[in-house]
């Protein structure tokens, strides 16, 4: 990792268009700019479905994933940055930005960069509205490699490969008070969305007799999980939750392409004992097996792995220590992630080169 980053411009404003909620992107990224020193406002990509239930239903399921507020959304932020133009817009996600908007923005001399959260071409999200979007930015940021061959035969110049991060100020160690830890104390952690691939590894560890909690979307929905459901963990609840856990279980997400997620930097940040899908992703973040991870292949290799460690609870213990010394003294933040966006918006360095990745993850 490089000793010193460049400097950001002086006198530069930063619009987010993203989601503001304390464990969003948005809000990360917002709380990385007060960090850097960088003005920045976020601009509410919630606007853009503030409509009856019904109808954003309807425009998502029969409408290609289109938010029912798409144009006015738009052309808001296109006239914000009018009126007050920042140097950088930011758009998180599958933000609600139209190509015209994003034409008139480069009129407006205002540098267009995206950090792509999901896969554009995940059945689940996919629209052709955003798909058309994508190549007026001037710089696509994705932190899935599968994602950079197709954004740059859909017509995006500037892919670059960037990690995802953690939130000081949220994904940090925390235990639970004497009065709450039987209610945290567990086998094995997951928190994260019911994927369809993800069951038969959560299944297979509730068969084998496992203290299981879920935290996330629609674990509630299935008769076999349900009882495992502990709801939606805000991030005081998720870091008390990590606490009591033997085990913290990382799964990708099939659907995405992933070969990492968000809970790859967060959970060691918060001082969990990971048990790992290994990937080659996995592999360059965490290092080799063993060192701050253990990785397992498979489900019956889950539950081979996960038997292994609650046995061991003083290599659990070194685990843990070993992911968040590794975690929080690399440049693993999301201030680190828009430093890198910012100057490498500005020309001033390759986002590989700061991150001290190889070029051959672009």
């Amino acid at each position: 990792m490089t000793s010193a980053k460049p400097a950001l411009p002086d006198h530069s404003t930063l619009l987010i268009a993203g989601n503001p909620a304390i464990f969003h992107i948005g809000s990360h990224f917002l709380e990385a700019a007060q960090t850097l020193s960088v003005p920045a406002y976020i601009h509410d990509v919630g606007a853009a479905f503030d409509a009856p239930w019904p109808l954003v239903q309807v425009n998502w399921r029969t409408r290609g994933h289109r938010p029912p507020r798409l144009t006015a959304f738009s052309r808001a932020v296109g006239s914000r940055c009018q009126t007050d133009p920042p140097r950088w817009l930011l758009a998180t996600g599958a933000a609600p930005i139209t190509a015209d908007t994003l034409r008139h923005l480069r009129e407006l001399g205002i540098e267009r960069l995206t950090y792509l959260t999901d896969d554009p071409w995940n059945p689940a999200h996919r629209a052709g509205w955003f798909l058309d979007a994508l190549p007026h930015y001037d710089q696509v940021f994705t932190p899935r490699r599968a994602n950079i061959d197709d954004l740059r035969r859909l017509g995006c110049q500037q892919v670059h490969y960037l990690p995802f991060a953690y939130a000081p100020h949220i994904h940090f160690p925390e235990a639970a008070s004497s009065d709450e830890r039987s209610q945290f104390e567990c086998d094995v952690l997951f928190y994260g969305g019911a994927d369809k691939d993800r069951l038969p590894y959560v299944l297979a560890l509730i068969k084998t007799g496992l203290n299981v909690h879920l935290y996330g979307g629609y674990w509630d929905r299935h008769s076999m999980t349900k009882p495992y459901f502990k709801g939606h963990a805000d991030p005081p609840t998720l870091r008390k939750a990590i606490a009591g856990a033997k085990i913290t279980l990382c799964l990708v997400r099939r659907a995405n392409r992933d070969g990492h997620v968000m809970r790859t930097f967060e959970a060691p940040a918060m001082g969990g004992c990971m048990l790992t899908e290994d990937t080659p992703e996995h592999r360059v973040l965490l290092g080799d097996d063993g060192v701050a991870t253990i990785y397992f292949s498979g489900v019956d290799d889950l539950v081979s792995k996960a038997r292994w460690l609650l046995q061991r609870p003083e290599e659990r213990w070194r685990l843990a220590r070993a992911a968040h010394a590794s975690m929080t003294t690399g440049a693993n933040t999301y201030a680190d992630r828009l430093q890198t966006i910012l100057t490498a918006g500005e020309g001033i360095v390759s986002p590989n080169s700061l991150l001290n990745l190889p070029e051959a993850m672009t």
